[in-house]
């Protein structure tokens, strides 16, 4: 996905979902902790949200990360996030209602460390590492996951990713 269409994409969703709860960019921003303005500026397509604020966004209005690219994306489609050039995913299984969860296969390159910002109450996410090895955040404390390991944990708390291996690949899979 171009940057110019992850903007549209992002925008498109989040003008999607203020129409649809009749929410203002300031009831957003009380939502999501997102000035009114960085909110602004993406809804008219003129920033790309990193994954941290999009994610901030997403939890804020309790939705899902992959209801922002599922119209657009092809299955299994690479999404390249711009201002993450270290970060790739794809969604394996978008958000589904009837499971309440999604799955994506995320790749992280160059020792790349994301961290996140707590997500809504009550979201679990699972990590199942396929190549390399990873750390993960929990509570302050980094937590090595090898090849073939695996590791669960709240995410609605600070947490965060960093590839110990030059390139670290994972399936995340994020239960609502």
């Amino acid at each position: 996905m171009s940057e110019q269409n992850f903007k549209q994409s992002v925008a498109a969703r989040l003008k999607s979902i203020r129409s649809e709860r009749n929410l203002s960019l300031d009831a957003v921003a009380k939502l999501t902790g997102v000035s009114k303005a960085m909110l602004g500026q993406i809804e008219r397509g003129e920033s790309s949200p990193t994954i941290a604020k999009l994610w901030q966004i997403v939890s804020g209005l309790e939705t899902s990360f992959s209801a922002f690219f599922e119209q657009d994306q092809k299955p299994g489609a690479e999404l390249d996030f711009p201002n993450d050039p270290h970060m790739k995913v794809i969604s394996i299984f978008p958000y589904n209602k009837s499971v309440n969860f999604e799955m994506h296969k995320v790749t992280l390159t160059s020792h790349h460390c994301q961290k996140s910002q707590p997500h809504a109450h009550g979201v679990i996410e699972s990590v199942i590492v396929l190549e390399g090895d990873m750390e993960v955040l929990v509570n302050g404390t980094w937590h090595l996951v090898e090849c073939g390991g695996k590791f669960r944990f709240h995410a609605d708390q600070p947490h965060g990713y960093r590839a110990v291996t030059e390139k670290a690949v994972f399936q995340n899979i994020v239960s609502y």
